[in-house]
């Protein structure tokens, strides 16, 4: 097979490689464990690889000499209107347990789709009607074209916004109904979403630069983009494939619908039985003397039985040890503690931490063994818990004692 080895060409087919050998990993990872959204990463990631292979094969030669001009010209490389859905997708796939496709889902590809049939009848029409180049008688990929390149990188745009949001609303989520909300905000799925707002970026940057400095719009100076692009695919490829990202916390949201509530999922089932709408109350309006008594019973509970030490408690085991559902006790926290479930739950913790520090723990055990001890999982949460609890570090906290 045809293949020119240059600085050029060679460049990108280690970053090529790189990235086909990723995919590879990540869909051996995705078969092998209970983390399916490994699936959508790994069609992103082959996808992107993909992205770059017709500056690296133009660069090995492949449009000066047939048959690889055709395959080049024919054979889709660039599938722009897939990596937005694919990133969205997997964007919820990695944060809700249940994630699946619906039918109405499938309709986020049917630009690709159509992209791509529309590609097939041009190659079905020059090969067996015209016989001859007609749709690529200016010898142009049509890859390339700027209706295509545009639109396309205006769709990862609008689909990394519609990621974005889905996060951010996971966010307000976590804090309400999950004790660890800090382990389970996941800074992976933040960083590989700035990632991908790069790769949109980059293009952006290199298409107003081309306007000032021409060179740039040229295929050598294009190289770089595709350059620049592929180290942030490793990056992706490397860090995506190293962290293991497990939700736990089952959920039902809309993310372009501000006015429909959030439903917490009390198992993994989609049934509506198991639906708790924790954005409204069932009470039609609940009163002082309601929320003091379950406020009470709280209380009562987290002190006796010490709840707060189980370092992944959620609003659901605390719904369920009280025998209620989850949005009554999550509409008692907000109103009767004025706080969410994750401080009300830390708060607990911290006290049990001063009331280990005034016993003397801190003389026969480290500050972070006693914050395990308390229900915390890390230290940075800890930290963070006790300086937001108290205004001090857990050090000046014991200096000041």
């Amino acid at each position: 097979m045809l293949f020119q080895f240059g600085s050029y060409s060679s460049l990108l087919l280690i970053s090529f490689t790189q990235g086909i050998i990723y995919s590879v990993l990540l869909l051996v990872k995705a078969m092998r464990t209970e983390n399916k959204s490994n699936y959508w990463l790994s069609l992103f990631i082959f996808l992107c690889s993909l992205f770059i292979a017709p500056w690296m094969l133009g660069f090995a030669g492949w449009y000066d000499n047939q048959p690889y001009r055709d395959i080049l010209f024919y054979l889709p490389f660039q599938h722009l209107f897939f990596l937005g859905p694919i990133i969205f997708f997997y964007t919820q796939s990695l944060l809700n347990p249940i994630f699946k496709l619906t039918k109405k889902d499938f309709l986020h590809f049917l630009p690709g789709i159509l992209y791509l049939i529309v590609m097939l009848s041009f190659w079905i029409y020059d090969k067996f009607i015209f016989k001859g180049y007609y749709f690529y008688e200016d010898q142009t990929d049509k890859d390339f074209d700027n209706w295509y390149q545009y639109s396309g990188f205006i769709s990862m745009t609008i689909y990394f916004g519609l990621s974005l949001r889905y996060y951010f609303k996971y966010k307000n989520l976590i804090v309400h109904v999950a004790s660890n909300a800090d382990e389970l905000l996941f800074k992976w799925i933040r960083n590989y979403l700035f990632a991908f707002l790069s790769m949109i970026c980059i293009r952006l940057t290199f298409t107003i630069a081309s306007i000032f400095f021409p060179v740039l719009d040229s295929y050598q100076g294009t190289w770089w983009f595709f350059l620049i692009f592929s180290v942030v695919l490793y990056y992706i490829a490397v860090t995506g494939y190293s962290n293991a990202v497990i939700s736990k916390i089952a959920f039902k949201l809309s993310v372009l619908n501000n006015n429909q509530p959030i439903y917490l999922l009390s198992s993994n089932s989609v049934s509506e039985e198991a639906v708790i709408d924790i954005e409204h109350e069932t009470f039609e309006e609940i009163n002082s003397p309601e929320i003091n008594l379950w406020k009470s019973k709280i209380e009562t509970l987290l002190q006796e039985e010490k709840l707060y030490q189980n370092p992944e408690l959620t609003l659901t085991d605390l719904a369920k040890k009280l025998e209620t559902n989850a949005s009554i006790i999550s509409k008692t926290i907000n109103q009767g503690f004025q706080m969410n479930f994750n401080d009300c739950i830390n708060n607990y913790r911290i006290e049990a931490v001063k009331n280990s520090f005034t016993n003397g723990e801190h003389k026969k055990s480290t500050l972070l063994g006693i914050a395990y001890d308390c229900g915390f999982n890390s230290k940075a949460t800890f930290n963070r818990a006790f300086k937001k609890n108290t205004g001090k570090t857990p050090k000046e906290y014991l200096l000041n004692s």
